[in-house]
């Protein structure tokens, strides 16, 4: 947990822990994905390597939106892998896998991000915070979308 920077509410407070948490499985999720882009081979290489662009160039853009909610909330963001490696509940990838292994990876994940995301909605709802409820409800959909994708590649 990073500390607040001011008097936050103790229900604020743990949106902001859960936050936290949920940015550093984001973070632990794009390094996999841009990791999978980078090392694909075989028969569906082109399609798989734009894919996953795609997904990793959309979690980039979503670490941003998760840290500045943080801020908004008053506490400060964890920013180095230290950090995020202690938080995360996602692991990185340091073998080389198949593309249909990658895929049944990143689907697990994205399934796993979904499910988490709906407990941060649920604890920021009961803040009475809004702003992080839609925030999340944006994540839910992404993930879920994603997973499906991944999913149906697998054929």
């Amino acid at each position: 947990m990073v500390q607040s920077t001011s008097k936050t509410n103790q229900h604020l407070q743990k949106v902001a822990d859960e936050l936290q948490h949920f940015l550093a499985d984001t973070y632990i999720l794009y390094l996999k994905t841009q990791n999978f882009h980078w090392n694909v081979k075989g028969s569906n290489f082109y399609s798989y390597h734009k894919m996953f662009e795609g997904q990793y160039t959309e979690l980039a853009e979503s670490i941003d939106e998760i840290a500045e909610r943080v801020r908004a909330i008053g506490c400060y963001v964890p920013g180095s892998f230290a950090q995020f490696s202690q938080l995360a509940s996602l692991k990185e990838e340091r073998t080389q896998l198949s593309a249909k292994d990658m895929l049944k990876s990143l689907a697990e994940d994205h399934e796993v991000m979904a499910d988490h995301a709906m407990q941060v909605m649920a604890k920021a709802q009961k803040a009475k915070d809004e702003a992080t409820a839609d925030l999340m409800i944006q994540r839910i959909q992404v993930h879920e979308k994603t997973a499906w994708m991944l999913r149906s590649s697998l054929g």
